[in-house]
């Protein structure tokens, strides 16, 4: 199983010297006086070392040894889940980036942000038990009464309840405009809900005393499809006046699903059986609250793809330095052993380099993402937090998609790495793998991602979200365009971002005359968005590292190690473009002309 260590330098690296966090708090009032300099360094360095030596070495075995359903419809989690869960609640980690009057810390999202990178990468499975609750905290703040914050918010941001996310049912996926869960109203201004709820994380678990889980349903006569959806608060255990929980609510786990992987953690599905619940929002208008929910759970499933991408990485790379076979094709390189380490090879180092690639590369955009929630919810004035939110929405469809498929491209490359060894379970890599391979699907699909980022964030706005983002690569291009040492970066990320708006103009042009073109270019679309948005970033960090080696540094490896890996991302993985730039323009007619009937015979 690969040694998990935080990779503390490039975190520091990207926060501080790529984004300049400190200058970002310092800027946001709220946080000037608490998220100080020495005050984040010593919560990313206990983070740090709680993700190293408490949840690390719990991942294999919650792999090995997954959930268990009991004849009471309760459900255990992996041997130390439940001790790892009550130390994380009482050294705070659970209320790092919540809102101090509902007793939370008050720190920064972007720090957060960090701590659950740490924590993915340590062990995802148990990640994901504190991290759905991270978006019903959000949801109830957003949409909650002063009364349900005080009976939900302040269990949720304390750790000692847990929250899900019920949407999903047996005939309905994405297309949520069919779901078919009743709320029916009590005379005690409660709801009877009733229906049943499939692939729900942390649906039902031993880690907590509560579970609090917001669930999408319909009133009775409301309108069919997405309009007629409300969202309601639906407690395992119905809570006491006092806020202690009461009689068991009926809410139950009605069987685990068999999965590819995240064994360690409980994905449920949900019988609702008259369970009493309450309407959080207004009627009819739980589909908007429920995208306070979902972005937010998008963003967290991005740093699945850096988690996937850095962890596969540390532990290919060790090996790879180990591992011995063959020599290399310019001369020994190890003439006191029997081979050569296979790190000498061209190969391995491709994919090495790759991983490196999508992880660091990865880290910046999430972090970047992080940053305009901070500003979103807390900027100085209301054209900063428009500006962020845009952003935020532009970023997170190529964030949640293109990072997860990135992820999931370098934890298959670590399989590689290790070879055959790689297959076999021992080493932990394969795992990786089919933990990673959920990321491309939940929180919407590829797909769906693709649909948002092309049709919604940029078709529907007339191009405006997409041109707020270039002009940000434009004006960095312009500002490096005489800078000799910046040149390869420069002059194929300007001919890209000048590319990327003539491709929208193309695709925009052709939808109109058929909106299957947008589906048809939509993932191609994004994939090329996700590849230029990580040249901008590594050409940002090549810039900064550059910077640096020239003022003179003791940290020469580092920074050089950055250009290097500039230079190979810019050479060996942003030409994939030219691919995605051919085939998003095709058409959809080679997709619909085959008959549905002449797919097989």
């Amino acid at each position: 199983m690969p040694e998990y260590k935080a990779p503390l330098r490039d975190i520091k690296f990207v926060a501080d010297e790529l984004l300049d966090f400190p200058a970002h708090y310092a800027n946001l009032p709220v946080f000037a006086d608490v998220a100080t300099p020495d005050m984040v360094d010593a919560i990313i360095t206990e983070g740090a070392k709680f993700c190293e030596n408490v949840l690390a070495p719990l991942n294999r075995g919650g792999d090995i040894e997954g959930c268990t359903r009991n004849d009471d419809a309760s459900v255990n989690t992996p041997t130390g889940f439940k001790e790892a869960y009550r130390q994380y609640v009482d050294n705070g980690w659970a209320s790092l980036s919540s809102d101090v009057e509902y007793g939370g810390q008050g720190l920064p999202e972007s720090l957060g942000t960090i701590v659950s990178e740490m924590v993915g990468t340590a062990n995802w499975s148990w990640g994901m038990y504190p991290g759905l609750s991270h978006g019903a905290k959000n949801t109830l703040e957003a949409w909650g009464t002063e009364d349900q914050k005080q009976t939900y918010l302040t269990q949720l941001i304390s750790g000692e309840w847990t929250g899900t996310m019920c949407l999903t049912e047996p005939a309905c996926g994405s297309d949520l405009g069919i779901l078919k869960t009743k709320a029916e109203p009590n005379a005690d201004g409660s709801y009877a809900i009733t229906g049943t709820k499939i692939f729900i994380s942390a649906g039902e678990h031993d880690m907590a005393d509560n579970i609090i889980h917001i669930v999408l349903a319909r009133l009775p006569g409301a309108p069919a499809g997405t309009k007629g959806i409300s969202l309601f608060i639906v407690p395992k255990f119905v809570v006491n006046a006092d806020g202690t929980p009461g009689d068991r609510n009926a809410v139950e786990c009605g069987s685990l699903e068999h999965k590819m992987g995240i064994h360690g953690n409980a994905t449920c599905v949900m019988n609702f059986d008259g369970a009493k619940g309450w309407l959080i929002g207004p009627e009819n208008k739980g589909l908007n609250c429920m995208f306070t929910f979902m972005n937010v759970a998008r963003i967290g499933t991005a740093l699945q793809g850096v988690a996937s991408a850095e962890g596969s990485f540390q532990g290919a790379l060790a090996y790879a330095k180990d591992r011995l076979a063959m020599r290399s094709l310019t001369g020994i390189k190890a003439p006191d052993k029997v081979a050569d380490p296979i790190i000498v090879h061209p190969d391995v180092r491709k994919m090495l380099l790759t991983q490196k690639a999508f992880a660091e590369g990865g880290r910046a955009l999430v972090y970047l993402t992080a940053m305009n929630a901070d500003i979103v919810h807390n900027g100085a004035t209301e054209e900063d937090r428009k500006a962020a939110d845009e952003m935020l929405g532009f970023l997170t469809p190529i964030a949640k998609a293109f990072l997860t498929e990135s992820g999931l491209e370098a934890a298959n490359h670590g399989v590689q790495v290790f070879g055959g060894h790689g297959f076999i379970a021992e080493w932990g890599m394969e795992q990786i793998v089919r933990d990673a391979r959920i990321s491309t699907l939940y929180e919407g699909t590829t797909g769906i991602q693709a649909l948002d980022l092309l049709g919604r964030k940029v078709l529907m706005t007339q191009g405006a979200s997409l041109k707020q983002f270039t002009k940000l690569v434009h004006a960095f291009c312009k500002e490096n365009a005489d800078d000799a040492g910046m040149k390869e970066f420069i002059e194929p990320l300007a001919k890209l971002n000048k590319e990327w708006g003539d491709l929208t103009m193309k695709v925009g042009m052709t939808s109109m005359q058929n909106r299957d073109e947008v589906g048809s270019a939509s993932v191609d679309y994004l994939m090329y968005s996700g590849y230029v948005t990580l040249a901008f970033l590594w050409a940002k960090m090549a810039k900064v590292a550059q910077t640096n080696l020239a003022a003179g540094t003791t940290e020469e490896d580092f920074y050089g190690a950055k250009v290097k890996t500039a230079r190979f991302y810019f050479q060996r993985i942003l030409p994939r473009t030219a691919s995605h730039a051919i085939t998003m323009v095709a058409g959809a007619d080679s997709l619909m002309a085959l008959e549905e009937d002449h797919f097989a015979f």
